[in-house]
């Protein structure tokens, strides 16, 4: 069995992943109460540490029986994300967290480490950044290994055009390359079509689906596999402005198709973001939805906002995966989340690699 530490857990989207590939999850930490109750809901043999990383010794976590061959973990990233153009730098102390990983990695010296970000990152100071990073894991005996890369996730199986920064390292002395890509592209019309139909603010806890097994696309059908309904169809409710408003949004269309007389209070209809009110096409994979309650991303045959299931199908967390909190905790939980299709790729081709290279050895 292979043994892994997610550090900066976030609701277990990275971790998911690494499991599909059959690394075992013996510890999270995380320090938001609610992400880290979904992550011991739905990963109930590891231990969760609902606390502050820089308070923790990574020594105590190391248990001679069980090595550690992976510690993943994606470091708050506010202060790296190219829509935060007021701290996108290093004066903002949250990027230094990376620290912590760093730290985790020189005294756990685990065979591999993974860490995952934001593409953004990846400009900051003109590549000096990501450089730095790369150095410091470099400057640990033996992680001379180390690769980086900003994948989509849309190119591994994901209903989502998603894209995130990898670094992977190891200590076993092998080149790591990043997984091929799909040649097929899920829709979001695949993705969820055999979920329920539901109202603006319904919260309904369980449903049936509205397709066979049989009838559903092979990416609902994976994620139904251990499901026999639909849970958590929760919907934000919205005023009845907002609703008109939707109503004369197109699929892939945005606010510009909103007319004037209902977008009166903006003071400056001009500025909106381009994602806002943006209603999504059946018939390519999603827009990104980390903030999809704050930006109003619309259902794309109906006029209302997402559900809980909807997003999570859109980030690839099987139905059988269930989240802890309040409905905007829960939201929060599901956007700032790592895609675990996007994550298992990385982490089987981990696994393939240090198989042959120990075959070849």
């Amino acid at each position: 069995m292979r043994y892994g530490i997610d550090i900066f857990s976030g609701a277990g989207g990275l971790s998911l992943g690494a499991e599909m590939a059959g690394i075992r999850i013996k510890t999270a930490i995380e320090i938001d109460k609610s992400a880290a109750d979904t992550f011991l809901h739905n990963h109930k043999w590891a231990r969760v540490l609902q606390n502050d990383i820089q308070e923790l010794d990574p020594k105590e976590l190391v248990d001679e029986k069980k090595p550690v061959f992976v510690i993943m973990g994606g470091p708050p990233c506010q202060g790296f994300s190219m829509s935060n153009t007021r701290n996108r730098n290093m004066e903002n102390k949250k990027n230094y967290l990376f620290r912590e990983f760093v730290r985790f990695v020189r005294e756990i010296r685990p065979e591999w480490f993974v860490l995952e970000n934001v593409w953004g990152l990846t400009n900051i100071n003109g590549g000096e950044t990501q450089t730095m990073i790369e150095d410091c894991f470099r400057a640990i005996d033996g992680y001379d290994h180390i690769t980086s890369s900003v994948l989509w996730a849309s190119d591994y199986g994901v209903p989502q055009n998603r894209n995130r920064f990898f670094m992977v390292g190891n200590r076993l002395g092998i080149d790591f390359k990043f997984p091929e890509k799909q040649t097929t592209k899920v829709t979001v019309k695949e993705a969820i079509s055999d979920l329920p139909s539901l109202k603006n603010g319904q919260m309904l806890e369980e449903a049936e689906y509205t397709l066979s097994f049989e009838e559903a696309s092979p990416f609902a059908q994976m994620m139904r596999h251990y499901s026999d309904k639909a849970r958590q169809n929760f919907v934000s409710r919205n005023n009845e402005l907002v609703i008109k408003r939707y109503s004369h949004i197109g699929q892939g269309e945005n606010w510009r198709a909103i007319p004037d007389e209902l977008m009166q209070n903006y003071a400056d209809k001009e500025r909106c973001h381009s994602g806002i009110y943006r209603r999504l096409r059946e018939d390519k994979p999603s827009v990104v939805i980390s903030n999809y309650r704050k930006s109003m991303l619309i259902h794309p045959w109906e006029d209302r906002g997402l559900s809980v299931r909807e997003a999570a199908r859109l980030q690839s967390f099987p139905d059988s995966f269930i989240f802890d909190g309040s409905l905007m905790h829960i939201q929060q939980q599901i956007g700032n989340a790592v895609p675990p299709l996007l994550a298992k790729a990385v982490f089987e081709q981990i696994v393939k690699l240090t198989k042959q290279s120990k075959e070849t050895n």
